[in-house]
Parts: C-alpha cells; structure tokens; sequence
C-alpha cells in the first residue's frame, strides 16, 4: 500500500458552515488558490445545489485552480448531482461527492425509511454520478455509528457501483480514536475490493478527538483525510489540516506522508482567520499565537539553551514568525537577561539579580512586559547603581 496520504481541503464547503462566516466568491477564490499553493490533492469547493451564490463559486473555483482535484458535494438526488456535474464543467480535474446516511438513527429519523432502500439510494447515486465523472466519492454519513457490518455493505456496493474514493465520517464525533481506528481496519479487511479504492477519513471535533481520530484512520490503511484549515467547520469544527499535516512530517515512525508544503501553513492560516473573521485561538495547535511562546522561567531557560527542549517543530517549518520569549512573573534570570541583551544591556550576575527582582515587582502588577518597561526598568537600576 502506498503511504501517501492525500489531503483533501473541504474549507470552502464544512469550514463555511461556521455561523457568520459567510465567504463571497471572491474571497473563496483567494482560499482555493493559496491551497493549490499549499499542495492539497483535493478542494471541496461547495455544495452546489444550496445556493446560486455556492454554484457560482463552484463555478469560478474551478476556473481559477488547475492543479487540485475541485470537489462538489451532492445528496443522493439526481437533481443534486446534476447540478455539480453542471458546476464543475470548467474543472480541469473533477470529483463527484455524493452518499447517504448509514447509522440507523439518520436512516430512522432523518431519513424515515429502512436500510435496503438507503442503500438502493446510494448505489442509484454512484451509477448515476458516474455518467458525469469518472472520480465519484461516496460517503457514508454517520458512519461512526453505523453497525459496521450494514455499513461494509453499503461500502461493497458502492465500490461495485463504481466508487473511486469511500468517505468513513465520524459525523457527530462520537468516535474515540481506537474505536474509528478499528472500523477502518475493519472495512480493509472485510470489504472485497477496497483494495481498488480510496478509503478517506472525516472526522468531526465535538469531543476534541477529530485529529487522533483521523490519525487513526490512516494509520489502520485509509489514505485521504478530509481537514480544514484552522480546523473550522459545523459546531466544533473539523479534523485541522496543519495538526494532522504536521504530526504526519513530525512522527517518521509512522511511514506516512503529504504532499503538503508546510512553510505556507501559517500565512493561510491568517488569511482564512481574516476573511472569514474568525479569531485563532491563542494556544490552538501549530497555527496558535502562542504556539512558539514561551512564558515560564523553567522553559524559558531550558529552551535558550537549546530549543530542543520545548520545542518540536521549528517555526519556520510552517511559515510562522520565530519562537517568543514572553515575560511575566513566570519568568527567571536567563529569559530577562535574553530581552536586556538584545537591547544593548549587559548585567554581570550580581547585578542581573538585583535588576530581575526589580522586574518581579513591575511583572507582578502588569500584564503585558513592553520594551519600554525594560528601558524604564535598566534607566532606573541605572539611577540607583550609578
């Protein structure tokens, strides 16, 4: 089995679901262009039959990137599937993402109907998207909480309808990760053909357990992970494309791989953050402001003496600005010695302790230690010693 893992971007269609964070056609080109910057294999570029605005994205999308795979997501409608088909006629690589509930609880309630005609459903979906595209996807929502031996059921006869790629969602994020791990592992063994196929990963964040989940699934034999940037998506988001990307290139042991050129992860970050106007957590993973700050005395020393040893990945590695020694009362000699150096300020070690506990007093009533604090603090040690 090859271990490339392919990355398929669906911020444009589950990371838009966000309230409020509505994109204009504009906007989602500038998106799509900086992931076919970034190396993703695929784009989902929307939902066509929701909204003329999200066909003419669709639209435009797929005139404006040449190198991805331009996806266009479908219920199992002909309507629907005649509408992506329309949509995607200017891709120069196109997908067909159609599917249908698998757990009984969608088929029960959501859908009100029974599992043979579910599945009749899907396999009339495949055939029929196939007229318009040879690469069809199909997905098997709530598959997370689906009996698994329905579900490599409805996964045989899709496969046999002609399905390219197979989407496993953890739709709720229910899953934990030996528990999402063990279906895919499952479906490899049981399903005839899968072999042929691309089994794909996607996972949802409500249990903060989207990443591992995902991570679980490639490393049991899928090899596509459906990602956001900046992990965003509907209620609390989706697998997060630089977490899965990175743990990929950080962990060799795993054999795994992305075609992904990780130094414009940070620079697309921002700009999904800003168009979409949604802020980065501080301390969320790799893409975070404080990522690459340090802010204890303890870590602060060890990592001035080599960054080894609070760090495992280089900053520069994803685009991001050099890591941050951040004062506070946390902080000890070395990294207060580090800030007065690099402003021109030598102590010998006598002197740095008096001028530290001069710096503890200010830290303790002032949230945010400013150049201009560490001039006053040098000026008046200055004063005093002078």
């Amino acid at each position: 089995m090859d271990n490339r893992v392919f990355i398929f971007d669906t911020t444009l269609r589950d990371g838009e679901q966000v309230p409020g964070s509505q994109l204009n056609t504009t906007e989602k080109i500038q998106i799509a262009l900086g992931l076919e910057r970034l190396g993703v294999d695929i784009i989902e570029a929307g939902f066509p039959v929701s909204s003329p605005g999200d066909f003419r994205s669709v639209v435009e999308i797929s005139k404006a990137v040449r190198a991805p795979i331009i996806c266009a997501l479908t219920r199992a409608q002909k309507a629907d599937i005649d509408c992506a088909a329309e949509s995607l006629r200017y891709a120069a690589r196109k997908r067909i993402h159609t599917g249908i509930g698998s757990s009984d609880i969608h088929i029960a309630h959501k859908f009100r109907s029974t599992r043979d005609k579910v599945l009749e459903q899907g396999v009339s979906a495949v055939l029929y998207a196939k007229k318009f595209c040879e690469d069809v996807e199909f997905y098997a929502e709530d598959a997370g909480r689906a009996d698994k031996v329905f579900l490599s059921r409805m996964v045989s006869e899709v496969i046999k309808a002609g399905a390219t790629v197979i989407n496993i969602p953890d739709t709720t994020g229910y899953c934990l990760p030996e528990e999402y791990g063990a279906l895919i592992a499952y479906l490899m063994e049981n399903v005839k053909g899968i072999e042929n196929i691309l089994l794909s990963c996607h996972c949802h964040n409500d249990l903060g357990l989207a990443t591992a989940n995902s991570i679980a699934g490639v490393r049991n034999g899928a090899r596509q992970i459906e990602c956001t940037i900046n992990g965003i998506g509907e209620r609390a988001g989706n697998t997060s494309l630089e977490e899965v990307v990175m743990i990929l290139k950080s962990h060799a042991s795993l054999n795994l791989y992305s075609n992904i050129e990780t130094t414009g992860i940070y620079s697309l970050s921002q700009l999904v953050s800003r168009l979409m106007n949604m802020t980065v957590q501080p301390n969320k993973a790799i893409v975070g402001s404080n990522a690459f700050a340090h802010s204890s005395g303890i870590h602060q020393d060890g990592f001035l003496k080599h960054s080894g040893t609070y760090e495992i990945i280089d900053p520069s590695t994803v685009g991001a600005d050099p890591s941050r020694i951040v004062l506070s009362a946390r902080s000890g000699r070395a990294a207060l010695n580090h800030h007065f150096k690099a402003l021109g300020y030598e102590y010998s070690p006598e002197e740095l302790t008096k001028v530290y506990n001069q710096f503890l007093i200010l830290a303790d009533t002032t949230k945010a230690i400013t150049q201009d604090h560490l001039h006053k603090l040098a000026e008046e040690f200055k004063a005093v010693e002078g």
